[in-house]
């Protein structure tokens, strides 16, 4: 990023707390010559009106993952939000915040969105956001301790599974025998 321009950051979290925290982090940031725009929303569907005005461009973004959806517009959750974000504005880095830690869902976000930052939000303190900042901002990717550790360990991780695949586990882990399955 250019030290000569604003950067404008985009953070939605329904948390105001948490937003406050993003926006020290930034301010803490800003102390190596960057200065930061920042605005912010509360849900899915405020997050979308500022994305797709035509009069905003974003550079970063961080986006929670579980929010207030804005059903209408078929955005469910940041990483629709995040998707739309890459529609729109492609050249925006994109963090996403999330308190999931279930492998199948870490593995969609990467593989649907392919975010710059993937932050465990239990992995995060304050001088850690500051480094993710630091690595996005330096065009690098920046995945949590919980995800690198989950991907680490993970020989397995290129199993897909279709939805017949699914709702066979499913019937399986309810008790049903493979004859009953049909």
């Amino acid at each position: 990023m250019d030290s000569k321009n604003p950067v404008n950051v985009l953070i939605v979290d329904d948390h105001p707390f948490i937003i406050q925290a993003y926006k020290n982090a930034l301010n803490k940031y800003s102390e190596q010559g960057i200065e930061f725009n920042v605005t912010q929303a509360n849900d899915c569907k405020t997050g979308y009106e500022l994305i797709t005005d035509e009069n905003n461009d974003f550079h970063l973004a961080m986006f929670d993952v579980s929010m207030p959806e804005y059903a209408e517009k078929n955005i469910h959750s940041g990483e629709d939000l995040a998707k739309l974000m890459t529609e729109r504005m492609p050249e925006c880095r994109i963090i996403l915040l999330t308190m999931h830690v279930e492998f199948d869902k870490i593995n969609s976000i990467i593989k649907n969105v392919n975010p710059n930052g993937l932050v465990i939000k239990n992995d995060i303190t304050f001088n850690e956001l500051i480094f993710a900042l630091d690595k996005i901002l330096k065009n690098e990717k920046y995945y949590s301790q919980t995800v690198v550790t989950m991907f680490g360990q993970s020989d397995f991780n290129i199993l897909e599974l279709d939805s017949l695949d699914k709702q066979i586990l499913v019937h399986l882990s309810n008790g049903f025998e493979s004859q009953q399955i049909t």
